[in-house]
Protein backbone atom coordinates (compact mmCIF):
# COMPACT_ATOMS: atom_id res chain seq x y z
CA UNK A 1 0.00 0.00 0.00
CA UNK A 2 1.39 3.62 -1.01
CA UNK A 3 1.63 6.65 1.49
CA UNK A 4 1.43 6.69 4.99
CA UNK A 5 -2.35 7.96 4.96
CA UNK A 6 -4.42 5.10 5.59
CA UNK A 7 -7.32 4.59 3.07
CA UNK A 8 -9.76 2.64 4.35
CA UNK A 9 -8.71 -0.66 3.72
CA UNK A 10 -6.00 -0.97 6.50
CA UNK A 11 -7.20 -1.41 10.32
CA UNK A 12 -4.12 -1.54 12.67
CA UNK A 13 -5.00 -2.45 15.88
CA UNK A 14 -3.57 -3.13 19.12
CA UNK A 15 -4.11 -3.51 23.00
CA UNK A 16 -2.17 -2.11 25.79
CA UNK A 17 0.88 -4.03 26.46
CA UNK A 18 0.44 -5.36 29.55
CA UNK A 19 2.64 -5.05 32.66
CA UNK A 20 4.06 -8.08 33.41
CA UNK A 21 4.23 -7.32 37.40
CA UNK A 22 1.78 -9.57 37.46
CA UNK A 23 -0.43 -12.96 36.08
CA UNK A 24 -3.11 -11.62 33.89
CA UNK A 25 -6.88 -11.49 35.35
CA UNK A 26 -9.86 -11.34 32.77
CA UNK A 27 -9.93 -7.63 33.01
CA UNK A 28 -6.81 -7.51 30.56
CA UNK A 29 -8.70 -10.83 28.46
CA UNK A 30 -11.10 -8.10 27.97
CA UNK A 31 -9.40 -5.75 26.31
CA UNK A 32 -7.33 -9.14 24.11
CA UNK A 33 -10.96 -10.54 23.18
CA UNK A 34 -12.12 -6.70 22.32
CA UNK A 35 -9.17 -6.27 20.60
CA UNK A 36 -9.22 -9.62 18.53
CA UNK A 37 -13.25 -9.33 17.50
CA UNK A 38 -12.11 -6.05 15.81
CA UNK A 39 -9.14 -7.61 13.99
CA UNK A 40 -10.94 -10.78 12.96
CA UNK A 41 -13.51 -8.87 11.42
CA UNK A 42 -11.54 -6.58 9.63
CA UNK A 43 -9.77 -9.71 8.08
CA UNK A 44 -12.89 -11.39 7.22
CA UNK A 45 -14.22 -7.89 5.69
CA UNK A 46 -10.92 -7.69 3.47
CA UNK A 47 -9.39 -5.35 4.81
CA UNK A 48 -4.97 -5.38 5.14
CA UNK A 49 -5.17 -5.52 9.39
CA UNK A 50 -2.49 -5.88 11.36
CA UNK A 51 -3.39 -6.43 14.85
CA UNK A 52 -0.46 -5.71 18.15
CA UNK A 53 -0.40 -6.94 21.98
CA UNK A 54 2.79 -7.69 24.11
CA UNK A 55 4.23 -6.97 27.59
CA UNK A 56 5.24 -3.81 29.27
CA UNK A 57 8.83 -4.81 30.97
CA UNK A 58 10.61 -1.78 32.47
CA UNK A 59 10.35 0.13 35.36
CA UNK A 60 10.95 0.90 38.82
CA UNK A 61 7.50 -1.91 40.03
CA UNK A 62 9.40 -5.01 37.96
CA UNK A 63 12.64 -4.18 39.34
CA UNK A 64 11.32 -4.37 42.83
CA UNK A 65 9.03 -7.23 42.63
CA UNK A 66 12.06 -9.23 40.77
CA UNK A 67 14.61 -8.81 43.16
CA UNK A 68 12.15 -9.52 45.98
CA UNK A 69 11.77 -12.61 44.14
CA UNK A 70 15.89 -13.15 44.09
CA UNK A 71 15.80 -13.05 40.18
CA UNK A 72 17.00 -10.34 38.00
CA UNK A 73 14.11 -8.38 35.74
CA UNK A 74 14.80 -10.19 32.30
CA UNK A 75 14.55 -13.25 33.87
CA UNK A 76 10.95 -11.75 36.05
CA UNK A 77 9.52 -10.89 32.23
CA UNK A 78 10.74 -14.23 30.94
CA UNK A 79 9.10 -16.52 33.01
CA UNK A 80 5.84 -14.00 33.43
CA UNK A 81 5.58 -13.74 29.17
CA UNK A 82 6.49 -17.79 29.14
CA UNK A 83 4.06 -18.73 31.85
CA UNK A 84 0.96 -16.55 32.00
CA UNK A 85 0.34 -14.38 29.40
CA UNK A 86 1.60 -15.99 25.97
CA UNK A 87 -0.51 -19.12 27.38
CA UNK A 88 -4.09 -16.39 27.84
CA UNK A 89 -3.44 -15.66 24.31
CA UNK A 90 -4.18 -19.34 23.57
CA UNK A 91 -7.00 -20.05 26.62
CA UNK A 92 -9.24 -17.38 24.88
CA UNK A 93 -8.34 -17.64 20.75
CA UNK A 94 -6.41 -14.29 20.30
CA UNK A 95 -5.40 -14.29 16.76
CA UNK A 96 -2.49 -11.31 17.14
CA UNK A 97 -0.06 -11.29 14.50
CA UNK A 98 2.26 -9.78 16.30
CA UNK A 99 3.74 -9.70 20.12
CA UNK A 100 5.90 -6.49 21.01
CA UNK A 101 8.01 -6.90 24.72
CA UNK A 102 10.11 -3.59 25.69
CA UNK A 103 13.15 -5.77 26.31
CA UNK A 104 13.00 -7.10 22.45
CA UNK A 105 15.98 -5.11 20.48
CA UNK A 106 13.69 -3.37 17.73
CA UNK A 107 11.57 -1.82 20.31
CA UNK A 108 14.97 -0.40 22.66
CA UNK A 109 16.87 0.41 19.43
CA UNK A 110 14.16 2.51 18.22
CA UNK A 111 12.70 3.90 21.44
CA UNK A 112 16.35 5.52 21.14
CA UNK A 113 16.20 6.29 17.90
CA UNK A 114 13.02 8.30 18.43
CA UNK A 115 14.02 10.39 21.53
CA UNK A 116 17.12 11.53 19.94
CA UNK A 117 15.22 13.09 17.15
CA UNK A 118 13.33 15.48 19.79
CA UNK A 119 16.17 15.78 21.67
CA UNK A 120 17.70 17.17 18.13
CA UNK A 121 14.89 19.26 17.36
CA UNK A 122 14.92 20.50 20.89
CA UNK A 123 11.94 19.16 22.37
CA UNK A 124 13.63 17.87 25.40
CA UNK A 125 15.63 19.71 28.00
CA UNK A 126 17.71 19.14 31.65
CA UNK A 127 15.49 20.30 35.09
CA UNK A 128 15.22 19.74 38.68
CA UNK A 129 12.09 17.76 39.77
CA UNK A 130 10.19 17.08 43.20
CA UNK A 131 7.39 15.72 43.54
CA UNK A 132 5.10 12.69 45.00
CA UNK A 133 5.74 9.52 42.96
CA UNK A 134 3.23 6.54 43.20
CA UNK A 135 5.35 3.46 42.21
CA UNK A 136 1.94 1.30 41.25
CA UNK A 137 0.88 3.84 38.89
CA UNK A 138 4.76 4.62 37.98
CA UNK A 139 4.32 8.45 37.72
CA UNK A 140 4.17 11.71 39.64
CA UNK A 141 1.00 12.68 41.30
CA UNK A 142 -0.58 15.81 41.24
CA UNK A 143 -2.09 16.79 44.69
CA UNK A 144 -5.56 16.62 43.63
CA UNK A 145 -4.63 12.83 42.78
CA UNK A 146 -4.01 11.73 46.46
CA UNK A 147 -5.90 11.65 49.53
CA UNK A 148 -5.53 10.80 53.31
CA UNK A 149 -4.33 7.20 54.03
CA UNK A 150 -6.63 4.60 56.46
CA UNK A 151 -5.25 2.21 58.56
CA UNK A 152 -1.78 1.38 58.47
CA UNK A 153 -1.78 4.27 56.34
CA UNK A 154 -3.09 6.72 59.13
CA UNK A 155 -1.39 10.05 59.03
CA UNK A 156 0.20 9.68 55.37
CA UNK A 157 -0.66 10.84 51.48
CA UNK A 158 -1.89 8.00 49.43
CA UNK A 159 -2.49 7.43 45.89
CA UNK A 160 -6.40 7.49 45.30
CA UNK A 161 -5.59 4.70 42.57
CA UNK A 162 -3.84 2.50 44.54
CA UNK A 163 -4.08 3.56 47.97
CA UNK A 164 -0.76 2.94 48.92
CA UNK A 165 1.94 5.78 50.10
CA UNK A 166 3.66 7.86 47.44
CA UNK A 167 7.18 8.73 47.99
CA UNK A 168 8.90 12.48 47.73
CA UNK A 169 11.44 11.92 45.26
CA UNK A 170 13.76 15.39 44.20
CA UNK A 171 15.54 14.13 40.67
CA UNK A 172 17.55 15.95 38.08
CA UNK A 173 15.95 14.88 34.93
CA UNK A 174 14.99 15.17 31.11
CA UNK A 175 12.09 16.88 30.22
CA UNK A 176 9.82 16.52 27.30
CA UNK A 177 8.33 20.27 26.29
CA UNK A 178 4.60 18.71 26.62
CA UNK A 179 3.39 22.04 27.31
CA UNK A 180 4.25 23.40 23.85
CA UNK A 181 1.34 20.98 22.66
CA UNK A 182 -2.41 21.94 24.74
CA UNK A 183 -3.40 24.01 21.89
CA UNK A 184 -2.52 21.15 19.16
CA UNK A 185 -4.32 18.78 21.08
CA UNK A 186 -7.23 20.55 21.80
CA UNK A 187 -7.55 21.22 18.14
CA UNK A 188 -6.87 17.92 17.35
CA UNK A 189 -9.72 16.63 19.77
CA UNK A 190 -12.20 19.16 18.24
CA UNK A 191 -11.59 18.27 14.41
CA UNK A 192 -11.98 14.75 15.05
CA UNK A 193 -14.28 14.41 17.55
CA UNK A 194 -13.74 10.28 17.46
CA UNK A 195 -10.39 10.51 18.06
CA UNK A 196 -11.07 9.85 21.88
CA UNK A 197 -14.22 7.51 22.31
CA UNK A 198 -16.54 7.18 24.21
CA UNK A 199 -18.00 10.74 25.09
CA UNK A 200 -17.41 10.17 28.81
CA UNK A 201 -13.48 9.66 28.60
CA UNK A 202 -13.38 12.15 25.86
CA UNK A 203 -14.82 15.08 27.35
CA UNK A 204 -12.46 14.08 30.61
CA UNK A 205 -9.24 14.37 28.70
CA UNK A 206 -10.78 17.68 26.70
CA UNK A 207 -11.04 19.15 30.06
CA UNK A 208 -7.79 17.84 31.57
CA UNK A 209 -5.98 19.75 28.79
CA UNK A 210 -7.93 22.54 28.83
CA UNK A 211 -6.28 23.36 32.52
CA UNK A 212 -3.11 23.36 30.71
CA UNK A 213 -0.46 20.78 30.58
CA UNK A 214 3.23 20.85 32.31
CA UNK A 215 6.46 19.24 30.75
CA UNK A 216 6.60 15.51 31.63
CA UNK A 217 9.96 14.61 33.23
CA UNK A 218 11.30 11.02 30.86
CA UNK A 219 14.16 9.95 32.76
CA UNK A 220 14.97 8.35 35.94
CA UNK A 221 18.52 8.65 37.55
CA UNK A 222 17.76 6.66 40.93
CA UNK A 223 17.55 3.12 38.74
CA UNK A 224 18.80 1.43 35.66
CA UNK A 225 16.14 -1.17 34.78
CA UNK A 226 14.87 0.54 31.23
CA UNK A 227 16.13 1.85 28.03
CA UNK A 228 19.11 4.11 28.21
CA UNK A 229 19.06 7.86 27.51
CA UNK A 230 21.33 7.85 24.44
CA UNK A 231 23.01 10.83 25.06
CA UNK A 232 23.64 10.63 28.83
CA UNK A 233 23.67 6.66 29.92
CA UNK A 234 23.26 7.59 33.71
CA UNK A 235 19.52 7.75 33.13
CA UNK A 236 16.87 5.82 31.69
CA UNK A 237 13.53 6.23 30.28
CA UNK A 238 10.69 6.27 31.93
CA UNK A 239 8.68 3.26 31.60
CA UNK A 240 5.69 5.17 30.54
CA UNK A 241 7.19 7.04 27.54
CA UNK A 242 9.24 3.81 26.06
CA UNK A 243 6.06 1.56 26.06
CA UNK A 244 3.69 4.12 24.20
CA UNK A 245 6.49 4.09 21.52
CA UNK A 246 5.95 0.09 20.93
CA UNK A 247 2.96 0.72 19.22
CA UNK A 248 5.32 2.29 16.23
CA UNK A 249 8.43 0.19 17.01
CA UNK A 250 6.55 -2.97 16.31
CA UNK A 251 4.77 -1.52 13.05
CA UNK A 252 8.53 -0.60 11.64
CA UNK A 253 9.72 2.81 12.98
CA UNK A 254 13.42 3.40 12.32
CA UNK A 255 13.24 0.19 10.22
CA UNK A 256 11.16 -1.00 8.36
CA UNK A 257 9.80 2.17 6.76
CA UNK A 258 7.32 0.23 3.79
CA UNK A 259 5.80 -1.50 6.32
CA UNK A 260 5.48 1.31 9.22
CA UNK A 261 3.91 3.51 6.15
CA UNK A 262 1.47 0.59 5.35
CA UNK A 263 0.08 0.35 9.11
CA UNK A 264 0.45 3.59 11.20
CA UNK A 265 -1.68 5.04 12.17
CA UNK A 266 -3.41 2.75 15.03
CA UNK A 267 -6.72 2.21 16.43
CA UNK A 268 -6.03 1.72 20.13
CA UNK A 269 -7.91 -0.41 22.77
CA UNK A 270 -7.36 0.65 26.17
CA UNK A 271 -8.44 0.53 29.60
CA UNK A 272 -10.09 4.15 30.51
CA UNK A 273 -7.45 4.40 33.42
CA UNK A 274 -4.95 4.56 30.73
CA UNK A 275 -6.89 6.99 28.24
CA UNK A 276 -4.64 9.95 28.83
CA UNK A 277 -1.52 8.54 28.63
CA UNK A 278 -2.69 7.82 25.29
CA UNK A 279 -4.81 10.85 24.16
CA UNK A 280 -2.40 12.98 25.94
CA UNK A 281 1.30 12.33 25.96
CA UNK A 282 1.14 10.09 23.27
CA UNK A 283 -0.13 12.37 20.57
CA UNK A 284 2.17 14.84 21.64
CA UNK A 285 4.98 12.45 21.47
CA UNK A 286 4.05 11.61 18.03
CA UNK A 287 3.57 15.43 16.93
CA UNK A 288 7.16 16.15 18.09
CA UNK A 289 8.34 13.98 16.22
CA UNK A 290 6.59 14.94 13.19
CA UNK A 291 4.55 11.21 12.79
CA UNK A 292 1.17 11.16 12.26
CA UNK A 293 -1.27 11.02 15.43
CA UNK A 294 -3.17 7.88 16.28
CA UNK A 295 -6.35 6.86 14.48
CA UNK A 296 -8.22 6.44 17.63
CA UNK A 297 -7.94 5.68 21.31
CA UNK A 298 -10.77 4.16 22.78
CA UNK A 299 -10.91 4.22 26.96
CA UNK A 300 -13.21 0.76 27.89
CA UNK A 301 -14.79 0.49 31.17
CA UNK A 302 -13.69 -1.78 33.91
CA UNK A 303 -15.20 -4.98 34.83
CA UNK A 304 -16.61 -4.79 38.29
CA UNK A 305 -16.77 -8.06 40.51
CA UNK A 306 -18.86 -7.46 43.38
CA UNK A 307 -19.47 -4.02 42.56
CA UNK A 308 -15.55 -3.43 42.86
CA UNK A 309 -13.11 -2.82 39.86
CA UNK A 310 -10.89 -5.97 39.85
CA UNK A 311 -7.40 -5.72 41.05
CA UNK A 312 -4.74 -8.03 42.33
CA UNK A 313 -4.01 -6.59 45.58
CA UNK A 314 -8.22 -6.81 46.48
CA UNK A 315 -8.14 -10.36 45.62
CA UNK A 316 -10.95 -10.02 43.19
CA UNK A 317 -9.13 -10.96 40.31
CA UNK A 318 -10.20 -14.22 38.24
CA UNK A 319 -8.18 -16.33 36.32
CA UNK A 320 -9.39 -16.00 32.62
CA UNK A 321 -8.98 -19.78 32.68
CA UNK A 322 -11.39 -20.45 35.93
CA UNK A 323 -13.89 -19.40 32.83
CA UNK A 324 -12.49 -20.97 30.13
CA UNK A 325 -12.26 -24.20 32.14
CA UNK A 326 -15.59 -25.06 32.24
CA UNK A 327 -17.53 -23.03 29.83
CA UNK A 328 -15.00 -22.82 26.79
CA UNK A 329 -13.14 -19.94 24.97
CA UNK A 330 -16.39 -19.16 22.53
CA UNK A 331 -18.56 -18.62 25.59
CA UNK A 332 -15.59 -16.04 27.51
CA UNK A 333 -15.75 -14.43 23.96
CA UNK A 334 -19.26 -14.19 23.36
CA UNK A 335 -20.69 -13.24 27.81
CA UNK A 336 -17.96 -10.37 27.59
CA UNK A 337 -18.55 -8.91 24.47
CA UNK A 338 -22.31 -9.30 24.65
CA UNK A 339 -23.37 -8.39 28.37
CA UNK A 340 -21.07 -5.74 28.75
CA UNK A 341 -21.49 -2.46 26.61
CA UNK A 342 -18.38 -1.58 24.93
CA UNK A 343 -17.10 1.72 26.69
CA UNK A 344 -18.81 1.17 29.69
CA UNK A 345 -18.24 -0.44 32.76
CA UNK A 346 -19.42 -3.94 33.19
CA UNK A 347 -20.38 -6.16 36.13
CA UNK A 348 -18.79 -9.88 35.98
CA UNK A 349 -21.16 -12.48 38.01
CA UNK A 350 -21.12 -16.47 37.55
CA UNK A 351 -25.07 -16.66 37.30
CA UNK A 352 -25.26 -13.98 34.51
CA UNK A 353 -22.18 -16.06 32.54
CA UNK A 354 -24.29 -19.69 33.32
CA UNK A 355 -27.57 -17.80 32.06
CA UNK A 356 -26.47 -16.54 28.94
CA UNK A 357 -24.35 -19.80 28.15
CA UNK A 358 -27.30 -21.80 28.44
CA UNK A 359 -29.99 -19.46 26.88
CA UNK A 360 -27.98 -17.58 24.44
CA UNK A 361 -26.04 -19.78 23.07
CA UNK A 362 -26.95 -23.60 23.93
CA UNK A 363 -30.99 -22.76 23.53
CA UNK A 364 -30.65 -20.35 20.96
CA UNK A 365 -27.67 -20.89 18.95
CA UNK A 366 -26.52 -23.92 19.50
CA UNK A 367 -29.88 -25.80 19.35
CA UNK A 368 -30.62 -23.89 16.51
CA UNK A 369 -28.09 -25.04 14.28
CA UNK A 370 -28.32 -28.72 15.38
CA UNK A 371 -31.76 -29.00 14.85
CA UNK A 372 -31.39 -27.73 11.49
CA UNK A 373 -28.85 -30.26 10.00
CA UNK A 374 -30.96 -32.96 11.84
CA UNK A 375 -34.16 -32.27 9.77
CA UNK A 376 -31.82 -32.19 6.46
CA UNK A 377 -30.67 -35.19 7.30
CA UNK A 378 -33.70 -37.04 8.49
CA UNK A 379 -36.07 -35.74 5.91
CA UNK A 380 -33.72 -35.24 2.95
CA UNK A 381 -30.74 -37.83 3.30
CA UNK A 382 -28.84 -35.06 4.49
CA UNK A 383 -28.87 -33.60 0.66
CA UNK A 384 -29.40 -29.32 0.92
CA UNK A 385 -32.64 -29.20 -0.79
CA UNK A 386 -33.41 -26.06 -3.75
CA UNK A 387 -35.82 -23.74 -2.40
CA UNK A 388 -39.46 -23.08 -4.62
CA UNK A 389 -41.14 -20.15 -4.45
CA UNK A 390 -40.48 -18.12 -1.40
CA UNK A 391 -43.20 -17.04 0.29
CA UNK A 392 -43.51 -13.88 2.67
CA UNK A 393 -41.81 -15.52 5.67
CA UNK A 394 -38.96 -17.01 3.80
CA UNK A 395 -38.12 -13.76 1.89
CA UNK A 396 -38.26 -12.18 5.24
CA UNK A 397 -35.47 -14.43 6.70
CA UNK A 398 -33.01 -13.59 3.66
CA UNK A 399 -33.91 -9.70 3.92
CA UNK A 400 -33.08 -9.83 7.72
CA UNK A 401 -29.64 -11.30 6.92
CA UNK A 402 -28.96 -8.85 4.51
CA UNK A 403 -30.15 -6.14 6.84
CA UNK A 404 -28.24 -7.32 10.21
CA UNK A 405 -24.94 -7.95 8.35
CA UNK A 406 -24.99 -4.33 7.00
CA UNK A 407 -26.28 -3.23 10.28
CA UNK A 408 -23.75 -5.31 12.34
CA UNK A 409 -20.77 -4.02 10.24
CA UNK A 410 -21.82 -0.44 11.27
CA UNK A 411 -21.58 -1.19 14.63
CA UNK A 412 -18.30 -2.59 14.33
CA UNK A 413 -17.31 0.59 12.50
CA UNK A 414 -18.03 2.21 15.54
CA UNK A 415 -16.48 -0.19 17.90
CA UNK A 416 -19.69 -0.66 19.49
CA UNK A 417 -19.12 -4.42 19.32
CA UNK A 418 -22.18 -5.01 21.89
CA UNK A 419 -24.21 -3.80 18.82
CA UNK A 420 -23.32 -5.99 16.47
CA UNK A 421 -23.74 -9.04 18.29
CA UNK A 422 -27.07 -8.21 19.03
CA UNK A 423 -27.82 -7.42 15.38
CA UNK A 424 -26.56 -10.95 14.52
CA UNK A 425 -28.43 -12.43 16.95
CA UNK A 426 -31.94 -11.11 15.43
CA UNK A 427 -31.33 -13.44 12.94
CA UNK A 428 -30.47 -16.12 15.36
CA UNK A 429 -34.70 -15.43 17.32
CA UNK A 430 -35.91 -14.67 13.71
CA UNK A 431 -34.74 -18.51 12.64
CA UNK A 432 -35.70 -20.03 15.54
CA UNK A 433 -39.41 -18.27 15.28
CA UNK A 434 -39.70 -19.31 11.69
CA UNK A 435 -38.95 -22.87 12.19
CA UNK A 436 -40.96 -22.81 15.14
CA UNK A 437 -44.03 -21.33 12.67
CA UNK A 438 -43.37 -23.40 9.35
CA UNK A 439 -43.27 -26.99 11.19
CA UNK A 440 -41.23 -28.69 9.36
CA UNK A 441 -42.04 -32.00 11.24
CA UNK A 442 -45.47 -31.51 10.09
CA UNK A 443 -44.74 -30.46 6.68
CA UNK A 444 -42.76 -33.98 6.04
CA UNK A 445 -46.00 -36.00 6.90
CA UNK A 446 -47.57 -34.97 3.49
CA UNK A 447 -45.52 -35.94 0.12
CA UNK A 448 -47.46 -33.01 -1.21
CA UNK A 449 -45.91 -30.07 1.33
CA UNK A 450 -42.32 -31.75 -0.38
CA UNK A 451 -41.37 -28.80 -2.03
CA UNK A 452 -42.57 -26.28 1.01
CA UNK A 453 -40.71 -28.80 3.53
CA UNK A 454 -37.62 -28.29 0.95
CA UNK A 455 -37.83 -24.01 0.55
CA UNK A 456 -38.19 -24.00 3.83
CA UNK A 457 -35.22 -25.95 5.08
CA UNK A 458 -33.06 -24.53 2.39
CA UNK A 459 -34.16 -20.96 3.57
CA UNK A 460 -33.05 -22.25 7.44
CA UNK A 461 -29.73 -23.47 5.98
CA UNK A 462 -28.98 -20.36 4.13
CA UNK A 463 -29.50 -18.66 7.65
CA UNK A 464 -27.27 -20.94 9.78
CA UNK A 465 -24.65 -20.50 7.32
CA UNK A 466 -24.86 -17.16 7.39
CA UNK A 467 -24.99 -16.93 11.51
CA UNK A 468 -21.97 -18.99 10.93
CA UNK A 469 -19.76 -16.46 9.03
CA UNK A 470 -20.93 -13.56 10.83
CA UNK A 471 -20.17 -15.13 14.61
CA UNK A 472 -17.17 -16.12 13.26
CA UNK A 473 -15.13 -13.24 14.93
CA UNK A 474 -16.85 -13.55 18.14
CA UNK A 475 -17.38 -17.43 17.95
CA UNK A 476 -14.54 -18.93 15.94
CA UNK A 477 -14.57 -22.82 17.88
CA UNK A 478 -18.06 -22.98 17.67
CA UNK A 479 -18.53 -21.52 14.24
CA UNK A 480 -15.79 -23.73 12.55
CA UNK A 481 -18.17 -26.50 13.83
CA UNK A 482 -20.60 -25.58 12.16
CA UNK A 483 -18.95 -24.98 9.16
CA UNK A 484 -17.94 -27.86 8.73
CA UNK A 485 -21.14 -29.55 8.88
CA UNK A 486 -22.31 -27.50 6.03
CA UNK A 487 -19.67 -28.22 3.53
CA UNK A 488 -18.73 -24.62 3.75
CA UNK A 489 -16.37 -23.70 1.21
CA UNK A 490 -12.88 -22.88 2.99
CA UNK A 491 -12.23 -21.75 6.10
CA UNK A 492 -15.08 -19.99 7.88
CA UNK A 493 -13.18 -17.52 8.67
CA UNK A 494 -11.85 -16.45 5.45
CA UNK A 495 -15.30 -15.95 4.57
CA UNK A 496 -16.04 -12.07 3.48
CA UNK A 497 -17.89 -10.96 6.69
CA UNK A 498 -19.76 -7.70 4.52
CA UNK A 499 -21.50 -10.38 2.25
CA UNK A 500 -21.83 -12.79 4.94
CA UNK A 501 -25.34 -14.02 2.85
CA UNK A 502 -23.48 -14.62 0.01
CA UNK A 503 -21.57 -17.68 1.37
CA UNK A 504 -20.99 -21.05 -0.67
CA UNK A 505 -21.14 -24.35 0.48
CA UNK A 506 -21.03 -27.85 -0.94
CA UNK A 507 -24.62 -29.96 -1.28
CA UNK A 508 -25.34 -31.91 1.64
CA UNK A 509 -24.50 -31.48 5.28
CA UNK A 510 -22.48 -33.25 7.86
CA UNK A 511 -22.91 -34.61 11.31
CA UNK A 512 -22.81 -31.43 13.39
CA UNK A 513 -20.31 -31.83 16.54
CA UNK A 514 -22.37 -30.09 20.14
CA UNK A 515 -21.39 -26.51 19.93
CA UNK A 516 -22.49 -25.68 23.50
CA UNK A 517 -22.17 -28.76 25.40
CA UNK A 518 -24.64 -29.28 28.87
CA UNK A 519 -22.99 -27.95 31.80
CA UNK A 520 -23.80 -29.30 35.31
CA UNK A 521 -24.05 -25.82 37.55
CA UNK A 522 -23.74 -26.55 40.77
CA UNK A 523 -26.57 -24.23 43.09
CA UNK A 524 -24.50 -23.36 45.92
CA UNK A 525 -23.02 -21.15 44.50
CA UNK A 526 -23.81 -20.01 40.54
CA UNK A 527 -20.56 -21.18 39.57
CA UNK A 528 -19.92 -24.33 37.59
CA UNK A 529 -19.32 -27.28 39.72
Amino acid sequence: MMGSMSDGSSFYITTPIFYVNDVPHIGHAYTEVAADVLARWHRQAGDDTWFLTGTDEHGQKILRTATANGVTPKQWADRLVESAWQPLLKTIDISNDDFIRTTDERHEVNVQLFLQRLFDAGYIYTGEYEGYYCVGCEEYKADSDLVDGTGEYEGQKVCAIHSKPVELLKERNYFFKMSEFSQRLLDLYEENPNFIQPESVRNEIVSFVRRGLTDLSISRQTFDWGVKVPWDESHVVYVWFDALLNYITAAGYGYDDEAFASRWPATHIVGKDIARFHAVIWPAMLMAAGLEVPKQVFGHGWLLVGGEKMSKSKLTGIAPNQITDTFGSDAFRYYFMRAINFGQDGSFSWEDLSARYQAELANGFGNLASRVIAMVTRYFDGVIPDAGVLDAPDQAIRDTEVRVTAAADAAISRLAIHEAIAQVWQLVDELNGYITLQEPWALSKDPANRERLGTVLNTAVRGIGTLAVLLSPVLPVATSKLWTALNGAGAVSDQPIRSAFDWAGGTTVSALEPLFPRIETSETDGSAA
